[in-house]
């Protein structure tokens, strides 16, 4: 089971390792629960420990399908938690989209050094513009956390570095092969090269300029994450279990 960075809210940050146990440590709050956000309910979902799904809306709470009854002063809770986090998601969907435009300059930074004119053609442009707007469509449109956590955030980058490559291939071959004819056997095998690193090396470079650029934005969010905690307190599913939608992070 594992503890996601920063809870559901800032699940825009998708850099792993050291970076999001830093970021853990800073705001001391950590989620096992997927969050999703629909127009008559907040549904938290996981799949290993009980309770799997609890469901909260307009101050009522039902865990694994069960109603769980609450004081009137829990109901108020219950009702400020959901408002709070609907207030939330719109921040963090921003930062996973503007996160997506960070990915895409970084691509482009990386086919520029690789493949300068397959970029100055405007080829690698128009791939990377429409796999950003296809992406930004996908986010804009998820009601699911699913669809901005670490994984998803990683898979998106991959998606524009897959789709520029054949771009980049294309012109770097033909290069490679003008050079070859012409007795540039190593020239052409650094062209070769250049665009190798890019297509299987460069996520990590990627997700490193991610960090920096999206590591404050994400730290913004831990005051109100950590509210979230502290309007959990005290708040048991229906089984009698504290219940644990927020956790210490590590």
């Amino acid at each position: 089971m594992r503890a996601r960075s920063l809870a559901f809210l800032a699940t825009a940050w998708f850099a792993g390792g050291a970076a999001a146990q830093d970021l853990d440590h800073a705001c001391r709050v950590a989620s096992t629960y997927d969050l999703t956000v629909k127009p008559e309910a907040l549904l938290f979902e996981r799949t290993d420990v009980a309770p799997r799904t609890v469901r909260m809306h307009g101050g009522s709470l039902d865990t694994d399908g069960r109603p769980v009854a609450l004081r009137p002063d829990e109901q108020d809770r219950v009702a400020l938690f959901e408002s709070r986090v609907r207030m939330l998601v719109p921040k963090a969907k921003a930062i996973a989209t503007d996160g997506v435009d960070v990915a895409a300059r970084a691509v482009r930074d990386e086919a520029s050094a690789a493949a300068p004119d397959a970029v100055a053609s405007g080829d690698v442009d128009r791939v990377l513009n429409a796999r950003v707007a296809d992406i930004k469509r996908r986010i804009a449109a998820s009601q699911s956390t699913r669809d901005w956590q670490e994984d998803a955030m990683r898979a998106y980058a991959q998606e524009i570095v897959s789709d520029i490559a054949p771009v980049l291939t294309q012109d770097v071959g033909t290069q490679a092969m003008q050079m070859a004819m012409s007795g540039d056997l190593q020239g052409a095998a650094a062209l070769r090269d250049r665009v190798s690193s890019l297509t299987g090396g460069a996520q990590g470079r990627i997700v490193a300029k991610l960090r920096t650029a999206l590591e404050p934005r994400v730290r913004a969010l831990c005051p109100a994450v950590q509210e979230l905690e502290d309007l959990q307190s005290g708040l048991h599913d229906a089984s009698g279990r504290p219940l644990a939608l927020l956790e210490p992070g590590e």
